[in-house]
């Protein structure tokens, strides 16, 4: 069950809370937001969701959380619920999940994390006339774009050719003046001599209030360059799947011991919704670090070592690093920058 997956799971028990009057609320949330538990919490997931209710209800929060407790219970993927604190809801998925996961990203290749949540809304982005601005309005729309809403594109002046040409920023923006605009911190040198992917990512990967560093750094090919990191973890895992179909053998999700990457890639459809709410596509590049860091112990034990023969776990071990792979490479493009299979 993914993390999007358990919110609407969530949202339908308090729905069917409300329809059998067990809490009276007048307006039930559009959506429940699920992440992982905090400090004193337990299982999978937490969600606060009973203790925004309990005003509402005219219940005391532990009281709406006993209440869907005790219907989340019954959810299939669903092992176990705890309150803990003042009404916090801690979830545990049903054995398996972590598999499960891993076929849904394979399922849904790169569009793991695309959803219908904006879908019909028409949404105006407005950009200062400057190159960051702009690639980073490009960036937000295309993470807008994966959730659902139809994007426009303004500036008060059209984009230099270089930026079109060299950096990929859409030449039919819509010349108008707007309120609000994306104005993040200036780059401070021109960052075309860098090539279109790394230009990309030094001027997306710092958070807007940073000034991006427009320098040789991001083009080394070493640990301490984030971007080599997540190119090189995607590259790799390509090369595994090749590898494997060489040996004679497939992916199969399984049981895997990869805490730390199962929760990076459950987390993707969450840092989509975000990046998307907050216009911040720094999130979605920070969260490829964490994924392609956490890969990187995976990828050794995922082939057989001399004349060992391929067994279940090196299939679930393929798998997990396939679906890894397939989420840094829809990420990578959602930020405009191309993901090579070889590097």
């Amino acid at each position: 069950m993914t993390p999007v997956e358990l919110s609407r799971t969530v949202l339908h028990a308090v729905r069917r809370a409300v329809d059998e009057g067990e809490l009276a609320v007048a307006v039930v949330p559009e959506r429940v937001v699920v992440a992982p538990p905090g400090p004193g919490g337990c299982g999978d997931y937490a969600t606060n969701v009973a203790l925004q209710l309990a005003r509402p209800a005219g219940q005391p929060a532990p009281a709406v959380a006993e209440v869907l407790r005790t219907r989340l219970l019954h959810a299939d993927g669903i092992s176990d619920v705890v309150v803990t604190g003042p009404g916090f809801l801690n979830i545990s998925l049903a054995g398996g999940s972590d598999a499960r996961l891993v076929g849904d990203i394979l399922r849904a290749g790169p569009r793991y994390g695309h959803s219908d949540a904006l879908a019909g809304q028409t949404i105006e982005l407005h950009a200062a006339p400057e190159v960051r601005a702009l690639v980073l309005m490009d960036s937000v729309a295309r993470v807008l774009r994966s959730q659902g809403a139809r994007p426009q594109l303004h500036c008060t002046r059209p984009p230099e050719d270089a930026w079109v040409r060299v950096l990929g920023v859409p030449e039919d923006i819509r010349v108008r003046p707007g309120t609000d605009p994306l104005r993040p911190v200036p780059a401070s040198a021109d960052p075309t001599p860098l090539g279109r992917d790394t230009a990309r990512w030094a001027l997306l990967h710092p958070a807007p209030h940073d000034r991006p560093r427009i320098g040789d750094e991001h083009l080394v090919q070493r640990e301490s360059n984030p971007l080599f990191r997540v190119r090189y973890a995607h590259a790799r895992s390509r090369a595994v799947v090749r590898n494997a179909a060489d040996l004679g053998f497939g992916a199969e999700p399984g049981t895997v011991n990869a805490s730390a990457l199962h929760q990076a890639l459950a987390d993707h459809p969450r840092v989509l919704a975000a990046t998307a709410a907050h216009r911040a596509p720094d999130r979605l590049a920070r969260h490829l670090v964490a994924v392609a860091d956490a890969l990187a112990p995976l990828l050794p034990s995922v082939l057989p070592l001399g004349d060992e023969k391929p067994s279940a776990a090196h299939r679930a071990r393929l798998a997990l690093a396939e679906a890894a792979g397939t989420v840094l490479a829809g990420g990578l493009t959602l930020l405009g920058i191309d993901a090579p299979e070889h590097l």
